[in-house]
């Protein structure tokens, strides 16, 4: 935070701590009477009338303490960019002496098991570095592709076998470092209403599935000049662009008639985040034997 915004925060959290103690003590003061009274303030709502009466004691002193508890603690601890307060903390600087904590105890530990392979990891006797993986993943994957990994819509199931990109260890490893951009274009201005509907059935066709045999005849050439340079003339896909088998039963997206026509008409694009920031060399190799794991059961 730079120092312009630190000192407006500051300005701002000042302004309303005396603020509130001005109004609570001249409120206090404007009343005449200082113990219970039954005169009242002048106006009823619904026969109800409410009392000219102080605030409680006990309540004024917590209103007190509140406020001198702000002060002291913007004091100490304001934590806002270049201001440490008198005791020199920051949020930030708090944050680095836990992540040089983490390091200083559990970097051995990652070091210890980046000595295996992948396979070695998957050993019965290596349980507790599949472990460690299997929590890194649960932190930062599980999100998407679900805590065991079966995905959603939109995000892979990790568990079929099945790999967009491919599921060896280095591309996984890959794909953990730099992420996975893919495009699928949209084709609805390209091939018209009609021509989705006659794709989406010679989609269909690849995987066996009950289409329509004129309207997959009339695609045929559409999709040898459109989509074989990303899925094959044969629709097995290609994994060096993550484009899909579509020969298979395996949809990220829903392989219904309508779902694959809404495809086709609007595209799709799906971004895997790189982890290299987030996650350490010996960290991904872990969350890569767990992710191997998942389709080895």
């Amino acid at each position: 935070m730079s120092a312009f915004w630190s000192a407006w925060i500051s300005v701002i959290t000042l302004v309303v701590i005396l603020g509130c103690t001005w109004l609570l003590l001249s409120t206090r003061r404007s009343q005449p009477h200082q113990e219970q009274t039954e005169e009242t303030v002048g106006h009823s709502f619904d026969g109800i009338e409410e009392l000219d009466n102080p605030l409680p004691k006990w309540w004024f002193q917590m209103f007190v303490a509140t406020v001198v508890f702000g002060l002291v603690y913007l004091l100490l601890y304001p934590g806002l960019g270049n201001f440490k307060g008198l005791l020199g903390w920051t949020s930030t600087g708090q944050w680095e002496e836990e992540m040089a904590y983490a390091e200083e105890h559990y970097a051995p530990i990652f070091e210890r098991f980046a000595t295996l392979s992948v396979e070695e990891l998957q050993q019965p006797e290596n349980a507790e570095g599949l472990r460690i993986g299997q929590r890194l993943f649960a932190n930062n994957c599980s999100v998407c592709h679900g805590v065991g990994g079966v995905g959603f819509y939109g995000f892979p199931n990790l568990t079929d076998g099945d790999w967009l990109w491919g599921g060896s260890a280095e591309t996984i490893k890959t794909t953990l470092h730099q992420g996975r951009n893919g495009a699928m274009p949209a084709w609805g201005a390209v091939l018209g209403e009609d021509g989705v509907r006659d794709m989406a059935h010679y989609v269909l066709s690849l995987s066996d599935r009950e289409h329509d045999a004129e309207s997959a005849a009339r695609a045929e050439p559409q999709f040898a000049s459109l989509c074989a340079a990303c899925h094959t003339a044969e629709g097995t896909g290609m994994q060096a662009l993550g484009a899909p088998n579509l020969t298979d039963d395996t949809w990220l997206y829903g392989g219904s008639f309508e779902q694959i026509a809404q495809t086709l008409r609007q595209g799709r694009f799906g971004v895997m985040p790189s982890f290299s920031a987030l996650l350490t060399d010996d960290q991904r190799h872990l969350v890569t034997a767990y992710v191997m794991s998942l389709s080895n059961d």
